[in-house]
């Protein structure tokens, strides 16, 4: 089963990924993950994808597809995977369906968590970790039990990443409104996109992620 996580940055999305790799035995696999990999390992295509990072361009779509060949002949890719990043793009979503036909793949769904931006900002600009151990906190649903107090492992300091302030989650969202969201009705016309409640509790995503896989797998 080959699945793509769409959803704007913070909806839940490698949260989600995450449960879907542990249940069906699929990779998750993100593209940035790997094209670090792939330039840290040295290989052919990395060394071309860092020779461009190097010059200040973008790493172009046929060698994140060409790395994306690679990765998904990995054993752990038996069952399929799981990409949460990619694509971005009509473009990118065409060449990567032609890529997996011509191995005589495809892929099977597209999980759309769909969100309430003003919502979602909310959500992402209240979280917050400890410093010491990295358990998770947020100031609107999830405060520790005793305030300035992580409920792990006790500490007292606790950290906010930089791109979680809400100016910047803003502009991500309006950057991912510009770029992601056309290639939705790519693959709604296909009948492969499944919308989600991506405001619910995670737990209910997560039960309708399973039903919706469930069904797919069964047909």
């Amino acid at each position: 089963m080959n699945v793509i996580f769409l959803g704007p940055p913070g909806a839940g999305k490698g949260t989600q990924s995450k449960r879907l790799e542990t249940r069906y035995g699929i990779a998750q696999i993100s593209t940035g993950d790997m094209l670090r990999a792939e330039v840290a390992a040295g290989t052919a295509i990395g060394a071309q994808a860092r020779a461009i990072m190097d010059a200040g361009q973008l790493v172009p779509d046929d060698v994140i597809i060409a790395m994306l060949e690679s990765r998904i002949e990995r054993p752990d890719c038996a069952n399929g995977f799981i990409l949460d990043g990619f694509p971005r793009t009509e473009a990118q979503a065409e060449a990567l369906d032609s890529m997996l036909r011509a191995r005589g793949a495809r892929i099977d769904v597209v999980l759309f968590l769909e969100v309430d931006e003003e919502a979602l900002a909310d959500r992402v600009a209240g979280r917050y970790t400890c410093a010491d151990c990295g358990a998770g906190y947020n100031d609107l649903f999830k405060k520790p039990k005793v305030e300035n107090t992580c409920d792990v492992c006790g500490g007292h300091h606790f950290v906010r990443r930089e791109d979680d302030r809400r100016d910047t989650v803003a502009a991500r969202l309006t950057a991912y409104r510009r770029q992601t969201a056309p290639i939705l009705p790519y693959y709604e016309a296909e009948g492969r996109l499944y919308r989600i409640d991506g405001m619910a509790d995670i737990d209910t995503v997560t039960a309708k992620v399973f039903e919706i896989m469930d069904g797919i797998t069964k047909k």
